[in-house]
């Protein structure tokens, strides 16, 4: 059974042919409104979603097919202390694919093993959202016409941002890609991530403090919210807030054909006056997120009925390791449900848990 937990779950050409797809359901709206017809999507959403949900439940209704399931985990048997996997048996009763949104790191990849039906993670805590992910390289590809060799800046929160871990990691697997990292010193990149970057990936990269030192070389900006909480000197975020806020002034030092993306909600990040520049697509990248989110929707439910095994692909030199070793991540689905122990060595020698990505003791 095929599932999406993590971006690097689908191969490059798997994820191209998603795109495609996507690309063709936009041209030809008529051609999918019964593809799934008699199909049912269970929207799990243990945590709040305006978006994400609403996308979901959009492409699903897009294609012919039905939606059930819940919006809050209060209104559903976790309340009653039921786990991720015995609810993921009784729904897949109900449905024929599940989308499930949680605050416990790993969740998806727990409902994954019990479902017997495809499960999309749909962002699991501060870990992993892979539909962004893919929302992301659909609108890069409408918006540049390519996958491959630009300059990408990433700015913003860089250390807790999943959409930016995410993304990276799908970057990764193709040629010619530039990453410029821009953020204040308390939000850099994990460690973790730049090791890998520099011993297991085709990416070249480098780290700057300021977007006025990047935005002439960028084709693309993927903007994210500095956050204030993260920073236990005040002193030191009013210092640097305004050299991560995006405004007409620092626009005019960028490229004539270059993007902003965000993945949102934005707050003060980006000034209201870019939202009518042309080279703002992060409206438009929530549109795609529908379409790339069809588009899954319909593959998923085709990969099902062929029985098609799940194979995922190690990144970064990385091997499973299922001994010796335990998660510290107090967020984890690991410390409050009874799961089996995976974890992942990564090209560094370091174990991190399957999960959550968090270092093992």
């Amino acid at each position: 059974m095929r599932h999406l937990i993590d971006p690097t779950d689908l191969t490059v050409e798997e994820t191209a042919r998603i795109i495609a797809l996507a690309e063709d359901i936009i041209a030809h709206r008529d051609k999918y409104r019964e593809a799934c017809k008699g199909k049912k999507l269970a929207t799990l959403f243990y945590e709040p979603s305006t978006r994400t949900r609403l996308s979901f439940t959009s492409a699903m209704l897009e294609l012919g097919g039905e939606v059930i399931g819940f919006s809050d985990a209060a209104s559903s048997s976790v309340s009653k202390g039921e786990t991720v996997a015995d609810t993921v048996r009784v729904i897949r009763c109900f449905a024929d694919i599940i989308a499930m949104r949680h605050f416990k790191e790993g969740a998806p990849l727990v409902a994954s093993q019990y479902a017997g039906i495809p499960v999309i993670n749909a962002g699991d805590g501060s870990h992993a959202h892979p539909t962004q992910t893919l929302t992301d390289l659909l609108t890069i590809k409408r918006e540049k016409g390519r996958l491959d060799h630009f300059t990408i800046g990433f700015c913003g929160d860089l250390k807790f941002g999943r959409t930016v871990h995410s993304l990276i990691k799908a970057l990764s697997r193709y040629e010619g890609i530039e990453v410029i990292l821009i953020s204040p010193e308390e939000l850099r990149l994990p460690d973790y991530m730049l090791h890998e970057m520099s011993a297991g990936s085709c990416l070249r990269f480098r780290e700057v403090r300021t977007l006025e030192e990047a935005m002439p070389e960028l084709d693309i900006l993927y903007m994210t919210r500095v956050q204030k909480e993260r920073f236990l000197d005040e002193e030191e975020f009013n210092r640097v807030k305004d050299s991560f806020v995006l405004d007409p002034e620092k626009m005019a030092a960028a490229k004539s054909d270059m993007i902003v993306l965000h993945p949102l909600p934005r707050v003060n990040e980006i000034a209201r006056a870019v939202d009518n520049d042309p080279r703002a697509a992060y409206f438009r990248q929530v549109e795609n997120g529908k379409f790339v989110r069809m588009a899954l929707i319909h593959t998923l439910l085709e990969w099902a009925g062929d029985n098609r095994p799940f194979e995922r692909t190690p990144v970064f030199g990385e091997e499973f390791v299922t001994e010796g070793a335990a998660c510290p991540n107090a967020r984890c689905i690991a410390a409050t449900e009874d799961v089996d122990p995976i974890f992942r060595r990564g090209s560094d020698g370091v174990c991190r848990c399957a999960y959550c990505e968090a270092k093992a003791e």
